[in-house]
């Protein structure tokens, strides 16, 4: 890092510093793809063409010539010679897709979240983006909300674990030096996964005290790993949107926390201040968002527009400009742009690395080790020499890719039909598409109908479209669309066995589907190698070992409905027709699946669970230990899972909270001792006061395969 920042911070005009904290789309710059549309956008927004020479960043732009060109040209007529910051979403995959983000959690496998994310820094960085906005690390309870896809679920522990993984593969560890890294961008921050009814862009309501237990961990664990970039959310948080939120942006996360790197608003969320009703005018807009300490304003102009005007008023200190534009130069320098603007950028590797053969076969294991068998009536595997007929609107669709991958080829992705055509033969594999996603006919309906009376099982290919799920993807009906539960109650008639496969990016309702299947297998949005993982898994080439990492609901009238929540003054108890408890009167209170939950084609049996003591201090430890053994006929991967309740605190605490899993690998008849380390630092908590701590008392250990099934010891915490 050969420059001094501070000195050519010196150098640069006020306009000169404002153009920084612009961010602007690649069709505003001269050299992209398409030039020529400049002139448009730029009186759309109220901006001269200077404000674009002097910018700061741009937003979506990909493939080294396209890159290359805009960096050249920018170059050119920069006066200080200031490098453009490449941002994108590159969110599970740049060309070669991995499964969603909500998938890659349910496979509680940070080793191959970290490679999927190393994986599309290379491809990115090779096509010339600095930057991407991931990992979205957005805590998720509500399943209509569509962007819990884009959310690893609704564990503040794990979606830690997988927030460290993530940065971890994005950056690696000398972001200077390996130019096969990308800077990463934590986002949302803070809080957009609990908007008020799952709607997009809604408000979040909750105290500050829920905030930090349950929603700020990922993203503190994501800073802590080294996470370059924080990007704003479009929520309010405590009734101040977060892109004018003083208290969060500077007081908690600069102050408090200590972060020193690059902010972003979110697409347009500093002007939205006037919408939400925080501000007059993009005026004073732009005087909230750098005040609460947004860097860099996303595709609107407020700070271009309005910041010179606001410093020569005297009512903004041109020093927090400096020290925005500081942290931007400083990132830039950190990436070497100042001494290769094209940083490893380069259109020959672009060949040989994009969708080379072996990211796709880490692709194909992703995916294998990301879907959930849900259920399975010794149905599955299937026998490769069985009639079989694959009917659904998914059979024969490369919308597998699911949302945010922009660069991603549903024609380069491996279909259903074609992973399961490699196995068999094509006399053994019957297709017919049997409805669309949201539309049947009788045409359709009795081709299907005719197809599965000549095979031996049916494999039914159904979900939800892309665009039904991701950003704006909100629903507030997510079962299947009727005319595929139409499809499926239609082939259940005929009595075959029914294998399903649900592609969708949210927890489902399952009615209409689960009780009619014999087996039913999420494969969520599994990516690049869908059809062949989903052939593996299906014909036993692959066990299944994913585990939810959030909840199904029974009914949409359940949520939020999630695992660690609170208990009430009047549980329910076993006596489900007691009426003055908390109770539903039509549903239960349980989800139809719990967090953690799987299965596998063996079973596993849980034993002998002990602690090595009754009690610990704040200077000891304990151990809990328990054995698992394969008691199934083949070969499986289990993921033990270990959970600890406060039975007693100052604060009400949750009926459980996941504190460590181990996954291990058994041979059948194997047996192996699992070990988990109980410390008073996992027993503390958020009091009233905000104060961090544990309370003496009561405590229990557990441990089992799912947040439901569990072994419980009890231990005591002595102060």
């Amino acid at each position: 890092m050969a420059k001094n920042m501070e000195s050519l911070l010196e150098q640069m005009t006020l306009e000169e510093k404002i153009a920084q904290l612009m961010q602007l789309a690649t069709f505003f710059y001269k050299g992209a793809a398409g030039d020529g549309e400049i002139t448009g956008p730029l009186e759309d927004m109220g901006i001269a063409n200077d404000v674009v020479q002097n910018s700061g960043s741009v937003l979506g732009a990909s493939g080294a010539w396209e890159v290359a060109n805009i960096q050249r040209e920018h170059l050119a007529e920069n006066r200080l010679g200031i490098p453009l910051l490449m941002m994108a979403d590159i969110v599970h995959g740049f060309k070669t897709i991995f499964p969603v983000p909500l998938a890659i959690g349910c496979s509680w496998n940070t080793e191959l979240a970290e490679k999927s994310a190393e994986i599309a820094a290379k491809e990115a960085s090779v096509s010339g983006v600095h930057v991407t906005f991931a990992p979205m690390v957005d805590l998720v309870r509500d399943p209509r909300w569509g962007r819990v896809m884009e959310s690893t679920g609704e564990d503040p522990y794990l979606n830690s674990v997988f927030a460290k993984a993530f940065v971890r593969g994005f950056q690696g560890e000398d972001l200077t030096n390996d130019t096969h890294r990308v800077a990463a961008c934590v986002k949302h921050f803070a809080a957009y996964g609990a908007p008020e009814g799952g709607r997009d862009y809604n408000t979040v309501n909750m105290s500050e005290r829920q905030l930090r237990e349950s929603y700020l961990p990922a993203y503190k664990a994501a800073l802590d790993e080294g996470c370059e970039m924080v990007m704003t959310a479009f929520n309010t948080v405590d009734g101040i949107p977060a892109s004018g939120n003083k208290k969060l942006m500077r007081d908690l996360l600069r102050e408090e926390w200590g972060f020193d790197g690059v902010m972003i608003s979110d697409w347009g969320a500093v002007k939205e201040l006037i919408p939400h009703g925080v501000a007059e005018d993009e005026r004073e807009a732009a005087l909230k968002g750098l005040e609460a300490g947004v860097d860099i304003e996303m595709m609107t102009a407020c700070y271009a527009k309005n910041l010179e005007d606001l410093v020569a008023s005297g009512e903004l200190s041109e020093a927090l400009i400096d020290e925005s534009v500081l942290r931007i130069l400083n990132l830039k320098n950190k990436l070497g742009l100042f001494e290769n603007p094209y940083r490893g950028t380069s259109e020959e590797l672009e060949k040989e690395v994009i969708m080379s053969e072996e990211h796709r076969h880490v692709a194909k294991e992703l995916a294998i080790k990301s879907s959930v068998l849900l259920k399975n009536d010794q149905v599955l595997p299937l026998n490769k020499k069985q009639k079989i007929a694959l009917i659904g609107p998914f059979a024969q669709n490369g919308d597998v890719l699911g949302p945010w991958s922009w660069q991603g080829s549903k024609e380069a992705a491996v279909q259903v039909y074609d992973g399961l055509l490699a196995k068999i033969s094509e006399a053994n594999l019957l297709v017919a598409q049997g409805s669309g996603i949201e539309t049947i006919t009788e045409e359709q309906l009795t081709q299907a109908v005719e197809t599965a009376k000549k095979a031996d099982v049916i494999v039914l290919a159904l979900g939800e479209a892309s665009e039904m799920s991701g950003e704006g993807g909100c629903r507030a009906d997510i079962r299947l669309p009727e005319a595929q539960l139409k499809l499926v109650a239609k082939i259940r008639e005929l009595g075959k066995p029914v294998v399903t496969v649900l592609f969708n990016g949210r927890p489902l309702d399952l009615h209409g589907v689960i009780a009619e299947s014999d087996a039913l297998l999420e494969a969520w949005y599994p990516g690049t190698e869908a059809g062949s993982a989903i052939a593996d898994l299906l014909f036993g080439d692959a066990n299944p070992s994913g585990r939810l990492t959030m909840s199904f609901p029974y009914s949409v009238g359940q949520i939020p409905v999630y695992y660690n929540c609170f208990n009430t003054g009047r549980p329910q108890g076993e006596n489900k027709q007691e009426r003055y408890v908390t109770h539903y009167l039509d549903i239960p209170n349980e989800p139809l699946l719990p967090f953690g939950y799987g299965l596998s084609y063996t079973t596993f049996a849980y034993s002998d669970m002990s602690l090595s003591a009754d009690s610990l201090t704040e200077n000891s430890s304990l151990d809990v230990t328990v054995n698992v053994t394969n008691t199934g006929e083949r070969a499986g991967e289990e993921t033990v899972q270990f959970y600890i309740r406060d039975l007693s605190g100052e604060i009400v605490r949750p009926l459980k909270e996941l504190k460590g899993y181990e996954k291990v690998w058994l041979e059948p008849g194997e047996t192996k001792q699992i070990t988990f380390t109980i410390t008073e630092e996992q027993l503390r908590y958020y009091h009233s006061d905000l104060s961090f701590q544990s309370d003496k008392g009561k405590f229990h250990a557990m441990i089992g395969p799912n947040s439901n099934e569990l072994t419980i010891k009890e231990f005591v915490l002595n102060k």
